[in-house]
């Protein structure tokens, strides 16, 4: 008994765990982890081979020096025992690295918004779609149901269909417009309350005035 108690829970437990990465919001982050990962590193790529190499060599242009030299500033450098500079043990800023990065941020940023604006649109015209699906599915239940009950060709329980849709959406209307007519005249008696508690306070303001000033 105990025997398979446990083995309903573990299949329970796996069924569980199936479930959870099978669903969509998981697959979609595992695949963009995936693809994330793939696009770091091909801007990296361009970043570390391709652009550092063009801005170092650009600032070394400007500054007018020759060699990695004219791309860093140095703050305190070790030599090595042949007495040039060893990088891995100085301290400097590496002004190619630090524009190669903003300019990696810039890249990433402008291509996360390129994909979730696809992403959006995609969303939303699947939205319009099943929207457009329900309406139609709605509309073709309606009709079969009016043309059950009033016993009429399909064409006519379309019709009878389309004029009480029209009457429905008038009456709509109606009832917003009377809502909003409403809406206004209580707004205006708010304002009009308003002015008017106003005024009394100012007489009642006025005869203060009179009587402190006997």
């Amino acid at each position: 008994m105990a025997k398979v108690k446990k083995e309903s829970r573990v299949k329970k437990f796996f069924g569980e765990f199936k479930k959870f990465i099978t669903r969509g919001n998981v697959l979609d982050m595992a695949v963009g982890v995936i693809v994330g990962g793939a696009f770091t590193a091909i801007v990296n790529g361009l970043s570390n081979f391709v652009l550092k190499p063009l801005i170092n060599w650009l600032i070394a242009a400007l500054i007018g020096k020759d060699g990695l030299a004219g791309a860093i500033t140095m703050l305190s450098p070790a030599y090595a025992e042949d007495g040039t500079i060893d990088l891995a043990a100085s301290i400097y800023i590496d002004w190619g690295s630090f524009i190669s990065a903003i300019i990696n941020f810039f890249l990433i940023a402008l291509v996360l918004f390129s994909i979730v604006r696809v992403i959006n649109n995609i969303r939303a015209a699947s939205d319009r779609l099943e929207q457009g699906l329900a309406a139609e599915g709605n509309e073709k239940k309606a009709v079969k149901k009016i043309k059950k009950e009033e016993k009429v060709t399909k064409a006519q329980a379309k019709e009878l269909y389309e004029e009480r849709k029209a009457a429905a959406l008038a009456e709509k209307a109606l009832a917003d417009a009377k809502a909003a007519e409403q809406a206004a005249l209580e707004a205006k008696l708010a304002e009009e309350k308003a002015t008017a508690n106003t005024r009394l306070l100012e007489e009642i303001r006025d005869l203060l005035k009179q009587n402190s000033a006997k």
